[in-house]
């Protein structure tokens, strides 16, 4: 294919599985951008917590720290995981054992069930990661002048997608 305005040829979609491109180029470009962004969002994840003063965190530990830590109130493992669309709830129950055994989160039985919440030492752990946050990405997001509203339809489309691939995820299950 050739560009009608330069005659230069275009370039071919930049994609991970040219093979599945063939089925819907847009779709299979859209999944290489989310690739290569969850990869580089855990890595920053890990590093920003690093740079707080906590080495000890892979990216989960800190998704599940920053969630109890929001909106200071105690969850359940359940809820977590729902929140965070995670299956595997043995990951999110070492996190929360490694987090306690940190000092940075605390247990407390409620009836059957156990309800987590945030300390103090995990709630200034969080204030130095949305510090360092604020310093070294806030600042160059800003800076690409993206409009707001632009950045809350991806995040609502990224959710939609979420339920797309769940909803495929069961019907593969069913095959």
């Amino acid at each position: 294919m050739v560009d009608a305005k330069s005659s230069r040829p275009l370039r071919s979609p930049i994609v991970a599985s040219a093979h599945l491109a063939a089925q819907s180029q847009e779709l299979s470009e859209l999944e290489f951008g989310i690739i290569i962004a969850s990869h580089a969002f855990l890595r920053w994840m890990e590093r920003c917590m690093k740079a707080a003063g906590e080495v000890e965190m892979n990216a989960l530990d800190v998704m599940v720290l920053h969630s109890l830590t929001s909106r200071d109130r105690a969850k359940r493992q359940a809820d977590i995981c729902l929140l965070l669309n995670i299956e595997d709830t043995h990951t999110v129950t070492y996190a929360l054992k490694k987090l306690a055994k940190l000092g940075l989160v605390e247990g407390e039985k409620q009836g059957k069930e156990m309800f987590y919440r945030t300390t103090d030492k995990g709630r200034q752990l969080c204030q130095e990661y949305a510090d360092i946050r604020r310093e070294c990405l806030i600042a160059s997001f800003e800076n690409l002048n993206v409009d707001p509203e632009e950045i809350h339809r991806l995040a609502g489309m990224l959710r939609a997608m979420s339920g797309l691939y769940d909803q495929a995820a069961r019907a593969a299950t069913s095959l």
